[in-house]
């Protein structure tokens, strides 16, 4: 399909000149096909897989429709997680960044409700959020949607439990008949199709390359003896080395399990899953998505909302029971048009979890033979960074800037030995090289950033 520019576009100024600035230049395909729509008023459900556009497409739309001089909510965003919910309200705040006075809130669980209360004592025109957060914020009254234009419901597919269907009805019950409703997801099951029919009006469907049929993606299914499944494991991490791999498992017991196992035998390994706090999950997501670790074995549930870019490898340490599910995993690899690896183990028991995959896909899959008698010996690859936490961040006017100008200049690093810089409200965490920790670690507790003492320490 022939790529057209954000420009032959009926939008504002102000947005075709953040979207300059932000070198967005051609519309990927779901942007193409939903943005007219959307912007005459249009309900529209959109099927793409993560990593196409569709959050710059909705929020175009919806920045499309509200004004500035109406400090009154006008768009809510619905997501199933808290990660999404900050990295959807990252991409709408830059499509944004040249329109006046526009204010966006997150309102997310497992956090304090008291900054959120303080950010509602003036309403914002936006909110980003999940919807038993929302719902909790809209029965004290700390939140109003009586002028709201737009809703948009983000990876619909995953948020379709009883509790949240149930707070997305409560919701939109709040809401004004006249709004405009927008679904996004990777995958349409008849679940999401009955609540679309219940929430929009006359949507205009719109499905581009889904992750099923990404062919940019090596994809390669094992059968394994149940019992030497961590071996295999272990094989393909040898054999294949990527510098990134993402582990799935059943249960936060296999979780665990597998990252102790991985970790005895010498891998850089994390683990994620229900048991873990907020502030050790962001840890654990920061450490694997800057490089110091290697693999981050998870549920499928705790891998909700995650975007990690350059995801080298997914594996599948068992099939899950849902083809859908199975999707979702193999679309976290090979995004942006980059190649991915897709390997999955599975035993002779889950012999019909492969077929429903192979119905789902509508393609025959390519079934690998491993050597069990003759596995590859451990060859992990060591991660090359180490992270450090600085105690300070959004709240401190403490910007990524001032850290690697602390770093590289009174601490006299080079700049190359300074990895990803991730902030949040009181802490910023820093990948440095593995060589160099020490030193920076020392200089910047001798030192000043912006000239100030903060607390420096390693995360391990």
């Amino acid at each position: 399909m022939e790529t057209k520019p954000f420009t032959s576009l009926p939008l504002h100024p102000a947005l075709l000149q953040a979207l300059a600035s932000l070198d967005y230049q051609q519309m990927t395909p779901i942007q193409a096909q939903s943005l007219p729509p959307m912007l005459e008023g249009r309900d529209v459900i959109g099927q793409a897989r993560t990593g196409s556009g569709k959050t710059a497409a909705y929020g175009l739309g919806l920045l499309s429709r509200i004004d500035p001089t109406l400090t009154k909510t006008q768009a809510l965003v619905l997501c199933p997680t808290r990660e999404l919910a900050d990295q959807i309200a990252k991409e709408i705040r830059r499509l944004a960044r040249c329109l006046p006075n526009v204010k966006l809130t997150v309102l997310s669980g497992g956090i304090s409700q008291r900054p959120q209360l303080a950010s509602l004592e003036h309403d914002p025109h936006i909110v980003v959020g999940m919807a038993g957060r929302v719902l909790e914020h809209l029965a004290q009254g700390t939140l109003k949607l009586d002028d709201l234009k737009v809703l948009v419901l983000d990876e619909a597919d995953r948020m379709l439990d009883a509790d949240f269907e149930e707070a997305s009805r409560a919701i939109v019950d709040q809401a004004p008949a006249s709004r405009q409703t927008l679904f996004f997801s990777a995958t349409f099951p008849d679940a999401v199709r009955g609540l679309s029919r219940r929430l929009q009006k006359q949507p205009l469907e719109i499905t581009v390359d889904s992750a099923a049929d990404a062919p940019q993606i090596e994809q390669i299914f094992f059968e394994v003896d149940p019992l030497r499944r961590l071996d295999a494991l272990a094989h393909l991490l040898s054999v294949h080395q990527p510098e990134s791999a993402l582990v799935f498992c059943h249960t936060k017991k296999d979780a665990q399990e597998v990252e102790t196992q991985l970790a005895r035998r010498g891998y850089s390994v994390l683990a994620l899953h229900g048991d873990i706090e907020q502030r050790e999950r962001d840890e654990v997501l920061v450490r694997f998505a800057n490089g110091s670790s290697r693999v981050l074995v998870a549920t499928d549930v705790a891998a909700r909302g995650l975007d990690i870019k350059d995801l080298a490898a997914v594996i599948s340490y068992e099939l899950p029971l849902d083809p859908d599910v199975h999707v979702h995993r193999v679309g976290r690899t090979g995004r942006a048009g980059r190649s991915g690896l897709a390997l999955h183990l599975f035993s002779s028991r889950e012999r019909s979890r492969l077929s429903a995959v192979e119905a789902r896909l509508g393609t025959k899959l390519t079934i690998g033979k491993l050597p069990m008698s003759a596995l590859a010996a451990d060859r992990p690859v060591p991660a090359t960074f180490v992270t450090l936490c600085v105690d300070a961040g959004r709240r401190d006017k403490l910007r990524p800037g001032d850290l690697l100008g602390a770093l590289t200049g009174d601490a006299g690093l080079a700049k190359e030995a300074v990895g990803k810089i991730s902030t949040f409200d009181t802490r910023t965490y820093f990948a440095i090289d593995k060589k160099m920790a020490a030193t920076a670690l020392k200089r910047l507790r001798e030192g000043k950033i912006k000239g100030k003492n903060f607390r420096v320490r390693p995360i391990e």
